[in-house]
């Protein structure tokens, strides 16, 4: 999972089902089968009917996810189901008792014939103050476009975790569709104004590992070193389209299956694009949720085509990276993984951490971006890593990451987690001479594992350390394991950096990564923060903070409006007109000016005077070995 902030990150993991059912039932026996009616929808409420065959026992329990592969957050899906009914083979109702968020006992399961209910969109109630899924995993259900993450819509049987599902879709023929999960057949009905899709999946799992969209997209197919790659972009005011943004996925991906070279991939990659307008229905938990053959990614329409090309390659490049690990590499914890009471493996530096970091070097490995650029993004998840704390173990956090305090520090994983990867790519370079990094211990760690054999979670560490040297497992001791803050100078070093404080170009809400508004909510305003003083556009202009912004460009601001106002301010450029008016202490000041770049000030990377050929040497293998 990746989420990012647009104008203001992963994932999912393999998942095995448990032991084998070895329940007489013939529902056993039997496909569940699933139907999803996308032409009877009632006020965003999609109509399901799952029938699982005939039981033999009197009692079953019915699950949604608490918790789906990659999110570590409680998500809670079954809150999203409304009138749950279990019918007999005479139609008539059978007693159920909802026993928790997630769970549904049913009663006389002997009669039972199917179970019918409602799902809910999680999308349109985002804003409303209810507790919704990160986006990329939530649903939409809207006229136009369905997001159908099958994880919000399809649950399972207590007594049937491993068995195959016959998941039918029926929609309007003229509606577009995309997914990955197999297809077996299509049934039109008799005018053929209404399709119904049928697909296969194996286990549970292969439900909640195919995401599918159906809509108004627009879709582009085309191959990148022998993978498929299927685009499908959602926008709705058709601001984007699939063509326009092709090229950047193709050359992002080309580059990658470069830098990855001979490791075991996907014959078929689905990347499913939803542009959020600036509707109070639309998401905001922009990022995205990767899966063994696709993702899901969530952006703002409004961002400019720059952004989004830098956000597509940051966002989507993360997410395929995910095939090393946890896809190949990855614990008993995530290999056996219980929807509903999971636990967790110790290893987010790994799983999000060495995977961010991997999304990042590619890009200078292979010339997509300079070596200036990548030392400036290093420099910011230095600045991003210090506002979480730094003193936490990083294989206590993992294991216990739904509760507090480690589920604040949860995004430290994209942040200190990738500098973990940079860190341990520079001991093992230093260690082989140039020749080993991080990217072949994964691929060794991959040829010994692989999709479908787990690690033991306690024993990992000891065998990456035999795998590699001594300093690596000093490292890991006190930096992962332990508490002991890292003190990257000590690493830069080693390749002739080192770190110091200069001007670095930023927008005009964020520092950096630092938000400078913020949000009044008994008086329904927005205000600059005290962190305004360290942006320069604002500063030559006047603003002191907690100014409250009345107007931009004409717009009223107000909190209800924040979001899509303060987005549109990535749109700004260099010259462009700009009008503010702010209330200071109950006077009225106006701002009218032409836009400049603005500046604060941020760490930042820069060469050694005099580079010994050793450190450059060693620079040279990190970058581009």
């Amino acid at each position: 999972m990746k989420k990012v902030l647009v104008a203001v990150s992963t994932g999912l993991l393999l998942v095995g089902c448990g032991s084998m059912n070895t329940s007489n039932d013939i529902a056993s026996k039997t496909p569940i089968v699933a139907k999803v009616d996308l032409t009877e929808v009632t006020d965003d409420k999609v109509p399901m009917t799952i029938n699982p065959g005939r039981f033999t026992q009197d009692t079953i329990n019915y699950f949604l996810p608490k918790v789906v592969q990659g999110t570590y957050a409680v998500s809670d899906f079954g809150k999203f189901i409304d009138n749950f009914r279990a019918l007999d083979y005479n139609g008539a109702e059978l007693p159920t008792n909802k026993i928790d968020d997630n769970t549904w006992q049913i009663v006389n399961a002997t009669q039972l014939d199917k179970i019918v209910y409602l799902v809910n969109d999680t999308y349109d109630i985002e804003n409303t103050g209810v507790d919704t899924p990160f986006s990329p995993s939530g649903t939409n259900i809207e006229s136009d476009n369905f997001v159908l993450n099958l994880h919000g819509f399809i649950g399972y049987f207590d007594v049937l975790k491993n068995n195959q599902y016959a998941i039918e879709v029926k929609a309007p023929s003229d509606m577009q569709r995309t997914s990955a999960l197999q297809n077996v057949g299509v049934e039109k009905s008799e005018d053929g104004s209404i399709t119904t899709d049928k697909y296969f999946a194996n286990r549970y799992f292969d439900v909640t590992d195919n995401p599918m969209m159906y809509g108004n997209l627009d879709v582009e197919e085309f191959e990148v070193g022998g993978i498929k790659i299927v685009l499908s972009v959602y926008s709705p005011n058709k601001t984007y389209s699939a063509a326009g943004i092709k090229e950047t996925v193709f050359k992002m991906m080309e580059a990658q299956k470069k830098y990855l070279g001979d490791i075991d991939s996907t014959p078929r990659y689905d990347i499913y694009l939803y542009l959020a307008s600036q509707s109070q229905s639309a998401p905001t938990g922009f990022g995205a949720l990767e899966h063994h053959t696709s993702t899901v990614v969530v952006l703002p329409e409004a961002i400019p085509e720059d952004a989004l090309a830098s956000a597509m390659i940051d966002v989507v490049s993360h997410e395929f990276f995910h095939i090393v690990t946890p896809l190949s590499v990855h614990s008993e914890d995530v290999h056996y993984f219980d929807y509903n009471n999971p636990t967790f493996s110790k290893h987010l530096w790994m799983y999000e951490g060495i995977t961010e970091y991997f999304a990042s070097v590619f890009q200078v490995n292979q010339d997509l971006v300079s070596e200036e650029e990548f030392y400036t993004k290093m420099m910011g998840k230095i600045d991003s890593a210090s506002l979480f704390d730094d003193a936490m173990s990083f294989t206590e956090m993992s294991e216990n990451i739904l509760n507090e305090p480690y589920a604040k520090n949860y995004a430290n994983v994209y942040e200190k987690g990738a500098l973990i990867g940079m860190c341990i790519d520079i001991l093992m370079r230093e260690e082989s001479d140039g020749n080993r990094g991080i990217l072949l211990l994964m691929k060794e760690l991959s040829l010994k594992y692989g999709k479908n054999k787990p690690f033991e979670d306690d024993k990992i560490i000891d065998e990456i350390v035999a795998m590699t040297y001594p300093s690596i497992e000093k490292f890991l001791t006190t930096h992962v394991i332990g508490k002991t803050p890292i003190n990257y100078n000590e690493f830069f070093e080693k390749v002739g950096l080192s770190m110091g404080v200069k001007d670095i170009e930023t927008d005009y809400v964020r520092n950096g990564n630092n938000i400078i508004v913020g949000g009044d909510q008994d008086k329904g305003t927005i205000f600059f923060t005290e962190d305004v003083a360290e942006n320069s556009f604002w500063v030559t202009n006047g603003v002191k903070p907690f100014d409250v912004i009345k107007e931009v460009n004409g717009t009223v601001l107000t909190l209800i409006n924040a979001n899509s106002v303060l987005q549109n301010t990535l749109q700004w450029k260099v010259g462009d007109d700009v009008e503010v008016k702010l209330d200071r202490g109950g006077e009225e000041i106006l701002i009218k000016t032409k836009l400049t770049k603005s500046y604060t000030k941020g760490k930042a990377l820069s060469s050694l005077e005099n580079p010994t050929e050793k450190q450059l040497k060693l620079r040279e293998a990190w970058l581009k070995g």
